[in-house]
C-alpha cells in the first residue's frame, strides 16, 4: 500500500510537471507571435512616417526649388500677371488643400514656427486682388483668355494653366458678383478639362457655376443645357434641380409672352421674341457706351491706339534746356522734347542716373504702404480702389540724392520746391493702375490741400525709374496724349494757369502695368513761393 502511494505521488509529480511545461511553451508561443505583431505594426508606422517624411521632404524640395529659381530674377518673374497669380493661388487655395494638413502633424513648436512664417505669405485677400488686377488687364489690352490660360500673354511667355487654375480664377470672379468674367474662365475650365489626362478639378463644379453665371448674363436656354449635364453628374444637388425648374418655368412665361405679342402684332413668337432680346441688348450697350466714352479713350491709349489728332504736331521740338543759363545746367543741360502745346507737356530723357534710381527705390522699398490719396472733400489721406499701388515718401533729409534730385527739378521747372510735396515713389505691380484723375483740387474741392497750407497743385513733375515690358503708359485721354516708361525720363505739365484756374486737359490716368513692374516718383508742385517765379495772369485760360 505504501509503495502503491509512492508510485502515484510520483506519476502525479511529473504529470504536473509536464502540464507546466505544456503551459510555458504555448505562453512563450503566444508572446513570439505577439512580437511578431508588434514588429509589423512598427514596420507600419515606420512605412507611413517614411512617406509621410518623404512627402514633406518633396514639399521642402519642391518650395526651394522654386524659389530658388524666382528668386534669381523675382522682378521678371512676378512682373508676368499670370505666375503672380499661380503664386498667390500657391500660397492660398493650394496650401490649405495640399500643404496644411502635412503642416499639422508636425510637431507643436515646428508647427508653430511654419504658421508664424505664413504669415509673410499672401492671403486670401491678396489672391482676390490678384484676380481682380488680371480680369483689369484683360480688358484693358483686350486679351483673349483662351491665349491668357495658354501661357500666351501678348507675346510673353507665361506659364500654360491648368483646368483648375482657371476654376479657381473664374470662382473668384463669381464671388465678387462678375459673371461675365465667370462665364469666360468657366468655359475655359471646361476646355481643359476635357484634355487633361490627369483631372484637375470636377466637372461637376465648373459646371455649377458656370450655369448660374451664363443665367445671370441673361442666356436662359444655356443655362438649363448646362443644368441639365450637371443633373446628370449629380442628380442629388438640389440647388440644381430648383434651378431647372426655375429656368423652364422663365422660358415658358417668356414663350408665352412671346406669343401673345406675336398675336398682336401678326408676327411669329421666336422672331419676336429674337428682336426684343437684340433690341434691349443693343440699347444696353448704348447706355453703356455713353456712360464710359471717356474710359474707352483711356482704354484705348493704354493699348497704344490713336484717338486723336494733333494738328501742331509740327510744332513740337527737342532741344537742350538751361532754364535761362540756370547754373545747375549749364555744364549738363536737359534733354528735353515737347508732347503737347496746350496744355505745355514736356518730357525729358534722361533726368535722373541709374544710380540715384537705385538709391530712391533702395531707400523706398522698406517704406512700401498701400497707395492713397487725398479725399477732395475732406482733405483727409485715404486709400481708394481706383489706384493700386504701394507708395512711399521721401524728404530732403533721407539722402544727399533726394537733395540733388530736387534741386534739378527746381532748376529744370524754374519753380521752388520749398512748398512743394515730399518727394512720392511709387511702385505698380500686378494689374497696378491709377485710373483718370486730376492733379489739382477743383472749385468744389476746398479742402483738398487745406492742411497743406500751401495752395493747390500748380504743376507736376512724374519721373520713371523703370522700363516696363508692356502697359503702364501714362495716358491724358482729353487730349489723346499717351508716355510709355522709359527710365530715367520725366514729364513735366502745368496743372494751372497764370489766372489759378485748373487745366482740366491735364486729367491723366496710369495704365494698368500688363508685364514687368513700374517704378515712378512724383513732384507736386505748390502754388505758394511761386508768386515770382510764375508770375500770375489776368485772363482766365493764361
Amino acid at each position: 500500500m505504501t509503495a502503491f502511494l509512492v508510485w502515484y505521488a510520483c506519476v502525479a509529480l511529473i504529470t504536473m510537471v509536464r502540464g507546466e511545461m505544456f503551459t510555458s511553451l504555448a505562453a512563450m508561443q503566444t508572446a513570439l507571435w505577439a512580437e511578431r505583431e508588434i514588429a509589423t505594426t512598427i514596420n507600419d508606422y515606420v512605412q507611413e512616417e517614411e512617406a509621410r517624411l518623404a512627402k514633406l521632404k518633396q514639399l521642402a524640395s519642391d518650395m526651394a526649388d522654386h524659389s530658388t529659381t524666382v528668386l534669381q530674377n523675382p522682378e521678371k518673374y512676378l512682373g508676368n500677371p499670370v505666375n503672380a497669380y499661380l503664386l498667390i493661388k500657391g500660397f492660398t487655395i493650394d496650401w490649405d488643400r495640399d500643404v496644411t494638413g502635412e503642416i499639422n502633424s508636425l510637431k507643436p513648436d515646428l508647427e508653430e514656427r511654419i504658421q508664424h512664417l505664413r504669415e509673410s505669405l499672401p492671403s486670401y485677400e491678396d489672391l482676390n486682388g490678384a484676380v481682380v488686377a488680371l480680369l483689369r488687364l484683360q480688358d484693358t489690352y483686350k486679351l483673349d483668355t483662351d491665349r491668357i490660360a495658354g501661357g500666351d500673354l501678348q507675346g510673353t511667355p507665361s506659364v500654360s494653366l491648368t483646368a483648375d487654375d482657371c476654376f479657381e480664377l473664374g470662382r473668384v470672379a463669381y464671388h465678387d458678383l462678375d459673371y461675365y468674367h465667370t462665364s469666360l474662365w468657366m468655359e475655359v475650365a471646361l476646355n481643359k478639362l476635357d484634355k487633361e489626362i490627369n483631372k484637375t478639378v470636377h466637372r461637376k463644379d465648373i459646371l455649377d457655376y458656370l450655369s448660374f453665371s451664363v443665367y445671370k448674363e441673361g442666356n436662359l436656354n444655356y443655362a438649363l443645357t448646362l443644368t441639365e449635364e450637371l443633373l446628370t453628374l449629380a442628380p442629388d444637388n438640389t440647388r440644381a434641380q430648383n434651378n431647372k425648374r426655375y429656368y423652364q418655368k422663365m422660358l415658358n412665361d417668356r414663350a408665352a409672352e412671346a406669343r401673345k405679342l406675336a398675336t398682336q402684332r401678326g408676327e411669329t413668337g421666336e422672331d419676336t421674341a429674337k428682336q426684343e432680346e437684340e433690341v434691349v441688348k443693343h440699347e444696353r450697350q448704348l447706355d453703356e457706351y455713353r456712360n464710359s466714352e471717356e474710359f474707352a479713350t483711356y482704354e484705348k491709349l493704354c493699348r497704344g491706339e490713336t484717338t486723336h489728332v494733333y494738328k501742331h504736331r509740327h510744332q513740337l521740338v527737342c532741344r537742350y534746356h538751361t532754364n535761362n543759363m540756370n547754373p545747375l545746367l549749364i555744364l549738363s543741360p536737359m534733354r528735353m522734347e515737347e508732347i503737347y502745346l496746350d496744355p505745355y507737356l514736356i518730357f525729358f530723357h534722361q533726368a535722373l542716373t541709374d544710380n540715384e534710381m537705385e538709391v530712391i527705390k533702395d531707400l523706398a522699398t522698406p517704406r512700401l504702404n498701400t497707395a492713397t490719396v487725398r479725399n477732395p472733400k475732406t482733405g483727409v489721406i485715404e486709400p481708394a480702389d481706383y489706384r493700386i499701388s504701394k507708395s512711399a515718401w521721401l524728404k530732403d533729409e533721407d539722402d544727399l540724392v533726394i537733395q540733388r534730385v530736387n534741386r534739378r527739378i527746381e532748376a529744370s521747372t524754374g519753380l521752388d520746391m520749398a512748398t512743394a510735396e515730399d518727394l512720392q515713389i511709387a511702385n505698380y505691380g500686378l494689374g497696378g493702375h491709377y485710373e483718370p484723375h486730376f492733379d489739382f483740387a477743383r472749385k468744389e474741392e476746398k479742402h483738398a490741400f487745406k492742411s497743406l497750407g500751401t495752395g493747390n497743385r500748380i504743376a507736376t513733375w512724374l519721373t520713371y525709374m523703370s522700363d516696363v515690358e508692356a502697359g503702364g503708359a501714362t495716358v491724358f485721354p482729353y487730349i489723346g496724349v499717351k508716355i510709355f516708361p522709359e527710365k530715367g525720363g520725366a514729364a513735366f505739365w502745368y496743372n494751372l494757369y497764370k489766372s489759378g484756374e485748373g487745366i482740366y486737359n491735364t486729367r491723366h490716368a496710369a495704365c494698368p502695368v500688363l508685364v514687368g513692374a513700374k517704378w515712378v516718383s512724383n513732384k507736386w508742385i505748390h502754388e505758394r513761393g511761386q508768386e515770382f517765379r510764375r508770375r500770375c495772369g489776368l485772363h482766365p485760360d493764361d
